[in-house]
């Protein structure tokens, strides 16, 4: 007999060079990764059907209504936007925009002072505000729906009662004749005329908060904090991320932002009303959410609530121009909350499938 060679074993032969998947397929997973995909698409069809329904939409009066109303919304869904990504909330938001207004206010009327020394005490009552909201969220572990429930509801009381025991009325006196508020008008609610369109001073604060928000989340450290605190707060603590430090921050966020919305509620219209702001909270919330902020946090960014806040400012003024009823907003608030909520969903997972 002759003996036979034992079978070679079979390995796994040569290697086969890895090779870059094509510039199509990379594309296509970059654009799925991105939060604000959804509300950009949601952004295109929004201005083509009113561009199309509503005859004076597309006018240089009409895109120059159309963004201030998104700015009006937009500098707030900015830092709401940055706090969604860190994993909490601020229910006290609308409220402390009005908040902010009367303070300047009643400090300038009552000290018979120069317009700017009211604008400096708002600014720092607000940012007092945002760390009350961060310091006791930390401390006691409560749920950030509890803590600011408790300081909208305080600071509901504070606008109104203040108010009627300062000035006897539930408004504040005119500041208008006031030394300081021509330039403060300037800063906060000046407006341009470009091209037959009215452009208000807040779409240059709106975009000015876009770019620092964009730059913060994508080029610095604090960014990865707030993603990570979101994503998980104890694993972040874990790896050695400020997690009480960075949340208290965001709060002083929301807090600068309301302070600027403020200043401009007041010196646009020279005297506020205290009962303004109630319900704001939920709007700024929504464009976020739209934006492609999810509920649970770690996700979203800071120009997808800019589109957010486009959507409800070419839906609002689009309505208005199409001369529908103007009850139908609600709906649509609630309509594109849930759609926004589910593409969010759909977006991530293909995202996460997507090799």
């Amino acid at each position: 007999m002759t003996a036979t060679a034992p079978p070679r074993p079979q390995g796994p032969g040569p290697a086969e060079p890895l090779t870059a998947p094509p510039p199509a397929r990379r594309l296509t997973r970059r654009l799925l990764t991105r939060p604000e995909l959804g509300s950009v698409v949601g952004a295109l069809a929004v201005f083509l059907f009113f561009a199309v329904a509503a005859d004076g939409f597309l006018t240089a009066a009409g895109l120059g209504t159309v963004l201030y109303a998104a700015s009006a919304i937009g500098i707030m869904a900015v830092p709401v936007a940055l706090l969604m990504i860190g994993g909490e909330f601020d229910l006290s938001a609308g409220v402390l925009v009005t908040t902010a207004a009367l303070t300047s206010s009643m400090v300038s009327y009552q000290l018979t002072a120069n317009v700017w020394v009211g604008v400096g005490v708002s600014l720092l009552v607000a940012l007092a505000v945002g760390l009350f909201n961060g310091f006791l969220l930390t401390r006691t572990r409560l749920p950030s729906f509890i803590i600011t429930l408790g300081t909208f509801l305080m600071l509901t009381g504070l606008n109104l009662g203040v108010t009627k025991l300062v000035s006897g009325t539930v408004s504040t006196k005119t500041i208008a004749d006031m030394e300081g508020f021509p330039s403060a008008r300037a800063v906060f609610a000046s407006e341009l005329t470009l091209g037959g369109a009215t452009l208000k001073v807040t779409i240059l604060w709106w975009l000015g908060l876009v770019v620092a928000a964009t730059w913060i989340l994508l080029r610095t450290r604090f960014g990865n904090w707030v993603f990570a605190v979101g994503g998980s707060a104890d694993a972040a603590r874990a790896v050695g991320v400020p997690v009480r430090r960075t949340k208290i921050l965001l709060y002083t966020g929301v807090a600068f932002g309301a302070w600027i919305s403020g200043q401009h509620l007041l010196f646009s219209f020279d005297a506020v009303q205290s009962g303004e702001g109630v319900g704001n909270e939920l709007i700024y919330i929504i464009a976020a959410v739209i934006g492609g902020c999810l509920i649970t946090g770690g996700y979203g960014s800071a120009v997808g609530s800019a589109v957010g806040a486009l959507i409800f400012g070419m839906t609002g003024k689009g309505i208005v121009y199409a001369e529908w009823n103007p009850d139908w907003f609600t709906f649509f608030l609630g309509a594109m909350l849930l759609l926004a909520t589910l593409l969010n969903a759909w977006v991530r997972k293909r995202a996460e499938a997507t090799p």
